[in-house]
């Protein structure tokens, strides 16, 4: 672990002393204040499950939120600097006395209220600082990431918040190298800027675009004390005739779990496995017609255990995979296939609007009695509309139903019978 820390970190600083034959980012900087951009991100959201087995409270969430992001220009000089700045602020929509869906943060327990009570309104946010030689860039402070092996939750109301150092190099064309070690983890309905107390976790990996069709990337982690996770992908498009396509989608997972981190116990069927570890990778077809798409794909599990949430630095949101909704399809040695058809509406008159359909079937998933097997599915649907033009220009209203149901050996060991929607007006406004 540690030599493959060290070799990445080696390609930084030797990729920073390259001259590549195309203009540096650095070069072309024209200020701290002239580069500068800032905008505001309103959003009203809101998120209800329906939740089916008998005994289970429904989950039901509502608030509205005002994301800011700052972000200097670099000095000009060999060497630039600057400063960015991320923060939301919100208040709750009604009393959200069952908010249990990492919409809204909630008080500690009570003997009158054991749920906790949702906060009525609440601030969260971090600044950071930045320099870069050439095509290089470090970035040290709170940070929202989009690392498949450690992505900001940003599924919810407002983002999820990562504190430490990131290093960026793009001084070989064509490629994206980042390193970094992060210390602190905010999930998105926490109010403490190390809710998860993080206590280290070391990122790593490159992407390559070879060509227009295809391209390739590796990422891994190494949270202390909890697991270490690497991924692959491979993504190439065969052009076929006008507006015609083949997209073939490779993601993968290796993670095994570190000693210090214990044994795991749940009804998914590895209960107080030593020596944890988890494969899952999917494979996705997606042939494209102008306006009209259908996706095939297939995923896998395989290991003693499910690829698991919760864990230190693991993130919900960390699950680059193709059956990927309100299940994410990761029980232990589970199987699953889906079907997806999207329809994009410019094609008929109407730019902007979106539709997408999907359904999952997964199967064969161990539980905690070996006689009987898991079995889950999921019918999703979203509609998206974003405003091309006028003042209301880059709005959004998103629009998302599931219909997830598990058969009675699964029922208590994941979600459970839900009926989910989710109601998401975003409207961006840019400062500077």
């Amino acid at each position: 672990m540690q030599k493959t820390q060290k070799l990445t970190l080696a390609v930084l600083i030797q990729a920073a002393l390259i001259s590549t034959a195309y203009a540096s980012e650095q070069s072309e900087a024209k200020g701290f204040v002239e580069d500068a951009e800032g905008s505001v991100l309103f959003r009203t959201g809101f998120i209800n499950r329906d939740k089916k087995a008998p005994g289970k409270k429904d989950q039901s969430s509502a608030a509205q939120s005002a994301i800011v992001k700052l972000e200097s220009g670099f000095t000009q000089g060999v060497v630039g600097f600057g400063v960015n700045a991320v923060g939301d602020a919100s208040f709750k929509l009604g009393e959200n006395k069952n908010a249990n869906n990492g919409m809204i943060p909630k008080h500690a327990p009570t003997a009158e209220n054991p749920n906790g009570d949702a906060y009525d309104h609440w601030a969260r946010g971090g600044a950071s600082v930045k320099a870069r030689v050439s095509n290089t860039t470090v970035e040290y402070g709170t940070q929202v990431l989009d690392i498949p092996v450690l992505a900001s939750n940003t599924a919810r109301m407002v983002p999820e918040y990562f504190t430490g150092v990131l290093a960026t190099s793009h001084e070989i064309e064509n490629l994206e190298v980042i390193a970094g070690k992060f210390t602190k983890n905010q999930y998105s309905d926490q109010i403490n800027s190390d809710g998860n107390e993080l206590d280290r976790a070391v990122v790593w990996g490159a992407k390559y675009k070879f060509n227009d069709a295809l391209n390739a990337s590796y990422y891994g982690l190494d949270s202390k004390n909890a697991l270490e996770r690497h991924y692959v992908n491979a993504n190439y498009t065969l052009p076929l005739a006008e507006k015609r396509s083949l997209t073939l989608d490779f993601n993968g997972y290796h993670t095994e779990w570190d000693k210090e981190a214990g044994t795991y116990s749940s009804p998914l069927g590895d209960s107080d496995v030593e020596g944890r570890s988890n494969n899952i990778w999917s494979l996705s077809g997606t042939l494209n017609q102008g306006a009209h798409s259908v996706m095939l794909a297939y995923q896998q599990n395989t290991g003693n255990t499910g690829y698991d949430y919760g864990e230190n630095a693991d993130g919900a949101q960390s699950i680059y995979v193709a059956n990927s909704y309100l299940s994410d399809f990761v029980g232990n040695h589970e199987k699953s296939a889906q079907v997806q058809y999207n329809l994009n509406f410019a094609d008929y008159g109407i730019p902007g609007l979106n539709w997408t359909t999907a359904y999952v079937y997964g199967w064969d998933i161990k539980v905690a009695d070996p006689a009987q097997e898991g079995k889950e599915n999921e019918f999703f649907n979203q509609v998206k509309y974003t405003v091309q033009s006028g003042f209301a220009k880059d709005a959004s209203l998103r629009v998302r139903n599931s219909i997830y149901r598990a058969n009675d050996a699964y029922e208590n060991a994941y979600i459970g019978d839900t009926n989910e929607w989710r109601l998401f007006l975003d409207i961006p406004v840019k400062l500077f």
